[in-house]
């Protein structure tokens, strides 16, 4: 019988015993293997038996060893983020989102630490990254198909290559897949101080284009307009600055931008469309106010605005799937060399219902959270 001892991320409780759960929870049979047969260590992960939120569903639990099949690898993992979108997950609210019992997390970083007997190209010690996301990051030891696994230089920073997908590759899609942008024409977004907000300013900034960012008010703005100016923003505004009948007074000679983004909703993103030109292109990629984007009827009719959405999802189903490796390295390369940076913070794997905290906002503004195992 498969054993599953389950603890609280705090005391340890009753070890939970079901082996129906085990086989569902990793679709492998719980028979005994051969002696010879290629095994994980045993893991411990992030589990949840059912979506709900995620400071009460979540556990924290040791997961026995499995099987290391002939095509598949087993990774030590390093380093994973709380995305707002791991969270969605486990609430129930995303759209796509894996059959629970599950592991959290969907994308991260670790090293190769044993290879089934058909695997190659890879090695014992490689970095590796899910490409495209995976589910189930959220644990210490992670097996999967060679085919789901990308190596990347090992060089690279843990914490970069850990969330390289989610926000970097949606800032760098978005810049590239809406608007032909050339150098010293402009963009301007909301949630300017989010990670992919962050990860715009930077990559337009190499590519010779100007950026308006607007950020909330709150304490600690000023702070905040200075961090974002470091990274290379052209200008920064909190949304009551833009509280004046022509927003686009406030411009002086950076140009009125063609391409805009929004992930905030509401006023913020009304915002965003008061900065465009004529026929200019607003790309909503988030909501986190949790308040629906409304169009004046002059913005439709004499502006000529285009309203687009951007899921990476969508990106990861289509032709382009493939191509996410090379973008990949291209981002990475950028984080190697000091091009490409953001605020995080590291916590470790046992601190998880720390991080979890920080992630949900129990503990105020806080930098993206990385578990590192």
């Amino acid at each position: 019988m498969a054993l599953l001892k389950s603890l609280t991320l705090k005391p340890l409780v009753k070890p939970y015993t079901s082996p129906i759960l085990m086989n569902h929870f990793f679709n492998r049979k719980s028979t005994v293997r051969s002696f010879s047969a290629a095994m994980s260590p045993p893991s411990t992960a992030v589990v949840y038996h059912q979506e709900g939120p995620p400071d009460s569903v979540t556990k924290m639990v040791e997961v026995p060893a499995v099987e290391v099949k002939e095509n598949e690898i087993c990774v030590k993992m390093l380093a994973a983020p709380i995305n707002p979108s791991d969270i969605n997950r486990i609430q129930g609210v995303y759209p796509v989102r894996p059959q629970v019992p599950a592991v959290g997390g969907y994308e991260g970083v670790g090293e190769v630490h044993s290879l089934g007997s058909a695997v190659k190209g890879f090695s014992p010690g490689d970095l590796v990254i899910p490409c495209p996301p995976s589910f189930g990051t959220w644990q210490t030891y992670v097996v999967k198909e060679q085919s789901v696994w990308h190596k990347v230089s090992k060089g690279t920073p843990v914490e970069y290559a850990a969330t390289v997908f989610v926000n970097p590759l949606t800032a760098l899609r978005m810049l590239e897949d809406f608007v032909d942008l050339n150098p010293g024409d402009s963009i301007v977004q909301n949630g300017a101080t989010s990670i992919v907000g962050q990860c715009i300013i930077q990559l337009a900034r190499i590519r010779g284009i100007r950026s308006i960012n607007i950020i909330r008010d709150r304490a600690g703005s000023d702070e905040a307009k200075e961090k974002l100016k470091k990274l290379g923003a052209d200008e920064v505004f909190t949304e009551s600055q833009l509280e004046v009948k022509n927003v686009k007074s406030l411009l002086a000679n950076i140009p009125e931008p063609d391409l805009g983004f929004n992930c905030v909703g509401g006023n913020a993103a009304t915002l965003v469309m008061k900065f465009l030109r004529q026929r200019g292109t607003m790309v909503t990629y988030g909501g986190m106010s949790k308040k629906p984007v409304t169009v004046s009827t002059s913005a439709f009719i004499f502006k000529d605005l285009s309203l687009r959405g951007f899921w990476l999802q969508n990106l990861l189903s289509s032709a382009k799937g493939e191509e996410c490796k090379s973008m990949i390295d291209y981002l990475l390369g950028l984080a190697r060399e000091g091009k490409l940076t953001y605020e995080m913070e590291l916590t470790p794997f046992k601190d998880f219902q720390t991080a979890l905290d920080k992630s949900l906002g129990k503990l105020g503004s806080q930098p993206k959270q990385i578990i590192k195992f």
